[in-house]
């Protein structure tokens, strides 16, 4: 999907509705318990891999964020949010123009939060909630802030987990065919093929694959190519160039593919934008791994 490249943490500025707020001031430990900002960027923004004792919960309201986290990485729509737990190495890109929002938590705050990182829908109320904290003094609050800070940490708490991300497995040889997918998902070799390039048996290689990412390779496969779809989708390509750039056979099999896996099709999905809760992802199949 995009590759870290440093664990040196990126100082970057971010725009609010306040004066500029650096990323260090908002990942302090000190300083009130939640901290929110809100940018917007007229082109792709790369923040590369970095971690703070500050928890985050970050999304858009506005076109596609790819986030990696931990061993997960995903597609993030405006319907979407990403919890990355304190001090969990993290990096980010945009694909095309974006208006993105963060809500830095404090450690202490933390401690009620989940421990690893999680993918979420968030209603326009939190969204409106975390906008109107963007607004305050990140210095001391106020008791009616205080009030709704905790009001906010309450729906964090609240909001239903989705299963949007896209699992990495923990095998190095499983991992190296991982990153290759990530890097070029239309690449359309076997599975044979695919246990010779990382030196593993197929056997293992399947049955590992669902043990440690609860999908099979196929459908591991299946869903980097779609979730890839979505950034291409975003930067204005049609669909049938998104099909003929991941491997697809062809524009309907993409089509049918694209339906089964979000309720729509891609002419729709780009419709909906006006109204992006109409996007959902499916939970990925139950199964007992071997």
């Amino acid at each position: 999907m995009y590759a870290i490249l440093d664990n040196k943490y990126s100082e970057l500025a971010i725009m609010s509705h306040s004066p500029q707020l650096s990323l260090t001031k908002a990942s302090a430990e000190e300083g009130p318990v939640i901290i929110a900002v809100v940018q917007t960027e007229s082109t792709d923004r790369i923040t590369h891999a970095h971690s703070h004792a500050r928890g985050q919960l970050i999304g858009s309201t506005r076109g596609l964020l790819s986030i990696e986290a931990g061993n997960s990485h995903w597609v993030v729509p405006a319907t979407h949010a990403v919890w990355i737990p304190s001090n969990l190495s993290h990096a980010l890109v945009s694909h095309g123009p974006f208006t993105g929002w963060s809500l830095y938590v404090s450690p202490a705050a933390c401690r009620c939060l989940p421990i690893k990182p999680i993918t979420y829908i968030v209603p326009g109320l939190l969204k409106e909630a975390i906008f109107r904290a963007a607004t305050w003094n990140t210095q001391k609050l106020d008791p009616t802030q205080q009030r709704i800070s905790e009001v906010i940490l309450d729906e964090i708490r609240a909001l239903r987990h989705e299963t949007s991300g896209l699992p990495m497995p923990g095998d190095s040889r499983l991992l190296k065919i991982a990153k290759a997918l990530s890097d070029n998902p239309s690449d359309g070799r076997s599975l044979i093929d695919w246990s010779t390039f990382a030196g593993v048996a197929t056997r293992t290689l399947t049955r590992r694959f669902l043990k440690e990412t609860g999908l099979n390779f196929s459908e591991w496969r299946q869903r980097i190519r779609l979730l890839r779809s979505l950034e291409l989708l975003a930067t204005g390509a049609s669909v049938k160039f998104v099909a003929i750039s991941l491997g697809y056979e062809n524009v309907s099999s993409f089509i049918t593919l694209f339906r089964s896996f979000f309720g729509m099709t891609p002419g729709q999905y780009l419709k909906s934008e006006a109204s992006p809760d109409s996007l959902r992802f499916p939970n990925p199949p139950h199964r007992r791994t071997p």
